[in-house]
């Protein structure tokens, strides 16, 4: 049963560790301590100095009670989108939230918390299971870059679940769409916009003649990309010698993604040319998709888990990514699991209590059906 007030308690001290990505060390040393406390076997990795942050991921297991039962874990993160330095939180009709200037921290805090509390209660409840892990990862807001430093096939790990996406929970995510980064450099060449701008190469607006010819938003119904940052210029009085546009684009089909970032491309090389500019372009994935069918292990645990509670929801997609990205990139089979978190990434987030109790409860239910 869920121990609801440790539960409280625990969720509330996550967040007010200050824990922006890269800067997670004494959220994760406290996190550590706090387990060991606890009775767990607890070990960081050494993704820090790969990643160039200040702290690795953290790793505790419950050793398993029923041999041949299958290996699982349960992962979240410690980083946040912004710092939370100050944080005061409020709770009003059975809802956190935060009081102050920052975010809550509930993204993804309201994941580890329910994690934390899961494992404890199969322990308690002397039920047999299999080995448990929880990983908690840093620098997943950035890029997932603790996640992708982490060896999680060194675990022995049959499947995992990430608690890291929004509502509801009992829902799970098991198909990811495929993300790249477009950056491009426009490279013109710079004059006194006032004496003689016919000499200079606006640089500026070849990039926005780009722009103006490129497909951006919703592209189809498995498709969007976008253009988010433009940098350029020295001051009003100089044609612009250089322009930086960092522009992204996702999709479920890996055929569709590559067609319109090969068409954001030409857009590029095309407006260049035109103003007798120059076109520097480079691209990276940012992460591959996955699609887990709905008869693959880890999710008819899941889909029985939900339903030995109560939970009843379709599988569902989504082009977001998440550490599940990276652990199966690795060959480790891993779904997302809804949360309680809303609001996301803004001030404001906020969780209720009961969400927190469901997805521990349901944290269990993963665990235990596992071996069953």
């Amino acid at each position: 049963m869920v121990n609801s007030e440790r539960l409280f308690d625990l969720f509330q001290s996550l967040c007010l560790l200050n824990a922006p990505a890269l800067q997670e060390k004494d959220a994760v040393e406290w996190m550590k301590a706090h387990l060991l406390g606890l009775g767990l076997e607890v070990w960081e990795d050494d993704a820090g100095p790969k990643i160039g942050g200040n702290a690795n991921n953290l790793v505790a297991k419950l050793a398993g009670t029923k041999p041949g039962a299958p290996a699982v874990f349960l992962s979240a993160h410690f980083d946040t989108v912004e710092p939370t330095a100050g944080l005061k939180i409020g709770e009003r009709d059975g809802v956190f939230f935060s009081e102050s200037d920052t975010i809550l921290g509930a993204d993804d805090k309201a994941g580890m918390a329910p994690a934390v509390e899961a494992v404890l209660c199969v322990r308690e409840s002397g039920q047999p299971h299999g080995d448990v892990y929880l990983v908690f990862s840093c620098a997943e807001e950035i890029g997932l870059k603790g996640a992708f430093a982490f060896d999680i096939g060194s675990l022995g790990v049959s499947y995992g679940y990430v608690f890291d996406t929004g509502p509801p929970v009992g829902s799970f995510v098991n198909h990811v769409g495929t993300y790249d980064k477009l950056t491009a450099k426009i490279i013109g060449k710079p004059a006194h916009a006032g004496k003689d701008p016919e000499h200079g190469i606006n640089a500026i607006q070849a990039a926005a003649a780009a722009l103006a010819e490129m497909k951006l938003g919703r592209i189809d119904d498995e498709t969007t990309a976008n253009a988010g940052i433009i940098i350029g210029g020295t001051a009003v009085n100089v044609v612009p010698a250089e322009t930086i546009v960092s522009c992204e684009a996702r999709s479920f089909s890996v055929e569709k993604l590559k067609r319109q970032v090969e068409h954001m491309i030409c857009r590029f090389e095309d407006a260049a040319s035109k103003f007798n500019a120059k076109a520097e372009l480079s691209l990276t994935r940012n992460y591959d998709g996955y699609f887990i069918a709905p008869d693959h292990p880890v999710v008819k645990n899941a889909l029985t888990a939900a339903k030995n509670l109560g939970f009843d929801f379709p599988l569902r997609k989504t082009l977001g990514g998440s550490d599940a990205n990276a652990y199966n990139l690795r060959g480790v089979p891993t779904i997302v699991c809804g949360t309680g978190m809303k609001e996301i990434h803004t001030h404001d987030e906020h969780v209720s209590k009961q969400d927190l109790v469901d997805l521990a409860r349901l944290g269990i239910e993963l665990i235990l059906n596992a071996a069953r």
